[in-house]
């Protein structure tokens, strides 16, 4: 998975809506093609052509989370991005403690950081299905283990590797790897899993997040010691051990599983990437043909029948001498194609002039109709609401399912659960904090995210409850889509090569508007580089009818800004703001208000640094003021 995250190349105001949201209308055709809702059990999903369908030949359109961060950690989901990988964060550990203090906080910590209360969390939003991204290591025994950590306490030294490599071997050609299921603990959290997604009708994809040796050059996502292991590492013996042990894994998750139907899809390698002659490899992608052809044969000799997932070369897209005709296999069936959507365009005419780079949506729609195989978007995310409300339209449009990353992170407004910050991960007093915050009755649900993800285009709703009179925090304008409850100028990434944040400040909400800490105002927070032609809309419900007196606080900018209030679409008052660097109050009169729910919009005129807060006062009528 995911950097705001890692780069990864590619070659007017309306009133809430009362229409169910795209999500909820896509799940409700959903559960009427799979039967009751929740009187039904969940049946083993085939390919039908392009369609994903059950056993009764009804289509399931997967919509749902990534859990990422838990059975492999990503140091940016934690907030220790100086730290870049699981390893690196291991070695941190292992500075401060033994290794079996390690492997017991381990415990802990994939104990509480995602449990079955996040799962059913998930399925009452309407998702149905999560992708489980897993760690090869989750599969080996303690003993096996504390091998690689030898590796983790020395990383360059390559005869220490070397002798890991040479243990596996060992352990491989004794069948010695993966054996013992009942042992093991990624096929223990994998039944939490299926048992807790079963229980909520919602579908489990297995996906093989960091494969052994590696499968890109990315510490963050593969967990590896050297780039591109899994694809050069040779044992002894000549062989690729880690494609070998790849295989095995595969062959041990299909005899447990073959007969599961609550799991949709094998997902066999995430995000492949840096597979070209740069990298001293083919530049055809013969390395991943070779090894999908061996893993479909693998998984079809348990005669097991389950969707298998592929990824392409570059973080998963594309799939030159990947496409059916061109795999090394005998049973072509129940292949699904998969595209990783984060920083590119939304427009669903726009394609890659690459038929088999398929991060574009009129990319995967015309893969899938030329190929007629299903298609799936295991991850897509890491961007702006307004982004993630266009892609998700759009793929619920054209039919295309999709997995949203990631469902929880520490301190960010991205993420469908936030993780409030716990200080280091390596002093006691910070884990114990990370244990506790990352507990799902802990965390705080970012309602901008969870909004932009269900519901319609033209969805507009109070962020929270706001009265007149009263104080109004400028940050806590309505949930809804740029053009609809805002405008910004820049609301979303649609370029990889622009590292640009939407939101500026990157502070309490994920739109495109600047949010930045203010510690000093009541909120925390405040709207900062508000530009000529932005604005901001609010619901408010007045209490007290009559004409008000307004106050905005705000930082001016160098030269004079001009904000205007209109209430209902109605112009009602202008402020003129001169220039300046310190914060100051601006008044204005406002006239008459009427009871009720009205919508209030604070244009951008000319602009200004910051504003903090609107506050409405009833204005004393002249001759009743105090004496």
């Amino acid at each position: 998975m995911a950097m705001i995250r890692r780069i990864r190349p590619f070659p007017g105001p309306r009133k809430a809506s009362a229409r169910p949201s795209s999500l909820t209308l896509a799940l409700a055709v959903l559960l009427l093609a799979t039967g009751s809702a929740r009187a039904q059990k969940l049946s083993m999903l085939h390919a039908e052509g392009p369609r994903m369908v059950d056993a009764t030949g009804r289509e399931v359109v997967l919509r749902g989370y990534n859990v990422g961060g838990w059975l492999l950690q990503e140091s940016y989901i934690l907030g220790t991005d100086t730290l870049n990988s699981q390893w690196r964060i291991k070695q941190g550990l292992l500075r401060t403690m033994p290794e079996a203090e390690m492997e017991a906080f381990y415990r802990q910590y994939r104990q509480q950081f995602i449990t079955r209360a996040d799962i059913d969390f998930l399925a009452r939003q309407g998702f149905n299905c999560v992708r489980l991204p897993l760690h090869y290591d989750l599969f080996l025994t303690p003993e096996q283990r504390r091998a690689r950590t030898a590796v983790i306490r020395d990383p360059d030294n390559e005869a220490t590797l070397n002798a890991y490599v040479q243990q596996l071997s060992q352990w491989y050609d004794a069948n010695e790897l993966f054996t013992r299921p009942q042992k093991l603990d990624g096929f223990r959290y994998i039944d939490d899993v299926v048992k807790w997604c079963a229980a909520n009708q919602m579908y489990v994809v297995l996906d093989l997040h960091a494969a052994p040796g590696g499968q890109g050059t990315d510490l963050n996502i593969n967990d590896n010691f050297r780039p591109l292991d899994l694809w050069k590492r040779r044992d002894q013996q000549g062989r690729l051990i880690y494609q070998d042990l790849t295989v095995r894994l595969w062959e041990q998750l299909a005899d447990r599983y073959r007969r599961e139907p609550a799991i949709a899809l094998y997902d066999f390698i995430n995000e492949p990437h840096g597979l070209n002659p740069e990298n001293g490899l083919s530049a055809d992608n013969q390395e991943l043909n070779a090894l999908y052809s061996r893993l479909i044969t693998a998984v079809r000799a348990r005669q097991d029948p389950h969707l298998l997932l592929l990824e392409g070369n570059g973080y998963g897209n594309e799939y030159t001498n990947l496409t059916p005709d061109k795999l090394q296999v005998s049973d072509k069936t129940n292949l699904v194609y998969n595209g990783h959507r984060y920083w590119c365009s939304n427009d669903p005419a726009l394609t890659d002039p690459n038929l088999n780079q398929l991060n574009m949506i009129a990319n995967l729609v015309a893969f899938r109709q030329r190929w007629q195989v299903p298609v799936w978007v295991g991850e897509t995310g890491e961007n702006s609401n307004d982004w993630f409300a266009t892609a998700v339209q759009g793929l619920n449009a054209a039919n295309i399912g999709w997995a949203h990353w990631n469902i929880k992170r520490v301190n960010s407004g991205a993420g469908l659960l936030r993780i409030a910050p716990y200080g280091s991960l390596l002093t006691p007093q910070g884990r114990a904090d990370l244990l506790r915050n990352a507990r799902f009755a802990n965390c705080q649900v970012n309602q901008d995210v969870l909004t932009a993800l269900t519901k319609p285009a033209d969805y507009q709703a109070p962020f929270r409850p706001l009265t007149i009179p009263g104080t109004l925090a400028a940050p806590d304008y309505d949930l809804g889509r740029d053009g609809i409850s805002y405008h910004d100028t820049y609301a979303a990434r649609t370029d990889y090569r622009d590292l640009t944040p939407t939101n500026q400040g990157e502070a309490y909400r994920n739109d495109g508007v600047d949010l930045t800490a203010a510690p000093h105002l009541p909120g925390g927070f405040a709207v900062q580089n508000l530009a000529a032609g932005e604005w901001l809309n609010y619901t408010v419900t007045v209490t007290t009818p009559g004409a008000y007196a307004a106050q905005l606080h705000l930082q001016p900018g160098p030269e004079a800004g001009r904000l205007t209030l209109e209430f209902d679409g109605n112009v009602c008052a202008t402020a003129i703001v001169p220039p300046g660097t310190d914060w100051t109050t601006v008044a204005l009169s406002v006239p008459a208000l009427p009871v009720g729910s009205h919508t209030l919009l604070l244009r951008v005129e000319q602009p200004v640094r910051q504003l903090g807060w609107l506050r409405f006062t009833p204005e004393v009528p002249k001759g009743l003021g105090r004496n």
